[in-house]
């Protein structure tokens, strides 16, 4: 029986996944976005005209699947997602799990969480939308999303990582985490590695946060996923450094412990960036969901990174990852 992996619209073999971005958003909005009655962002027909768009560019240059990691707290539209696959023949991933506390939904957990542990109660949750479904959607998750801050992972965040631990367990569904600043993803490691989760099983995102070739290399032996997927946000850091710290990976054999991405998003909740704040970063980099093929990669090839080893990070990884396999 061929392995499978959960999309909005159903069940699919790994094997169709072929081409897959690993990290890009849909649409987002940050907890407490509805309490701006003024900027309420675009309408749900808008959302989906502009997805639609964005896929079929993707489309365009191969691109078959992709993972859309927006936690519930992030503003997770996951019957759009499934109206945007429909409409478009595409494969999306959409993710269950909880965001960052300084900029997720944590509030209501942390009152919750005076009255006992909500670690069990988030297991329940995460397992329900793995394998029943989000709501009364249907629509089953196929990846937990967990996060961490840059100051340190937080009593609440080591209780939503506890969670999602009981509950990749329980499915065999793999773990994406949110690290900032390229700190803390392998503190996240150690605490799902030690409640049982196989390192292989967990893909620490947004690696490319940092060019500290020696944290890379301690999370990637530990026998994880480096996520390299914040590939045109340079406002961050520039892509370069991004290039030559994500080569410096391969030349030591480390490819098919890589993904890379990313991390656009094509339609906000409300109005996170003012008129001011946006014009100040290229939004059409920022925004534009084929950067890579038709930027970084020319430059990975320039630096003797070859096609094959391109295939590895885009079509090998991501079906091995859903399937389990040993790298």
């Amino acid at each position: 029986m061929p392995v499978t992996v959960n999309t909005v619209t159903g069940p699919i073999s790994v094997d169709a996944l072929g081409t897959t971005l690993m990290h890009e958003h849909l649409v987002i909005g940050f907890a407490g976005w509805e309490s701006d009655t003024l900027h309420p962002g675009p309408s749900r027909n808008e959302m989906i005209a502009v997805c639609c768009d964005k896929i079929a560019q993707m489309q365009a240059v191969g691109i078959r699947s992709l993972v859309d990691p927006c936690p519930n707290d992030l503003g997770r539209d996951a019957t759009l997602a499934a109206e945007v696959a429909r409409r478009t023949g595409f494969n999306i991933v959409c993710a269950t799990g909880m965001y960052k506390e300084e900029d997720g939904g944590a509030a209501c957990w942390n009152f919750r969480g005076r009255f006992g542990s909500i670690v069990e109660t988030l297991s329940e949750l995460f397992v329900r939308e793995l394998t029943v479904g989000i709501g009364d959607t249907g629509i089953k998750a196929g990846i937990i999303k967990v996060g961490s801050g840059p100051h340190g992972i937080s009593n609440h965040e080591r209780a939503v990582l506890q969670a999602a631990a009981l509950a990749a367990k329980a499915t065999g569904a793999p773990i994406m985490t949110h690290t900032d600043e390229g700190k803390h993803g392998d503190e996240q490691q150690a605490i799902l590695t030690a409640l049982g989760v196989p390192p292989r099983q967990i893909v620490i995102g947004h690696s490319c946060g940092t060019t500290d070739h020696d944290y890379h290399l301690k999370i990637a032996r530990g026998g994880s996923y480096l996520g390299f997927d914040r590939f045109g946000i340079n406002r961050l850091m520039p892509d370069e450094s991004r290039v030559q710290a994500l080569t410096a990976l391969i030349n030591k054999q480390m490819e098919k412990q890589l993904f890379v991405s990313q991390d656009t998003v094509w339609c906000w909740r409300g109005e996170h960036f003012p008129p001011h704040v946006l014009a100040a970063f290229d939004y059409n980099v920022y925004a534009n969901p084929t950067h890579l093929h038709r930027t970084i990669f020319a430059r990975m090839r320039e630096l003797g990174v070859t096609q094959r080893q391109i295939d590895t990070l885009l079509i090998d990884n991501p079906r091995r990852f859903f399937a389990g396999e040993a790298f």
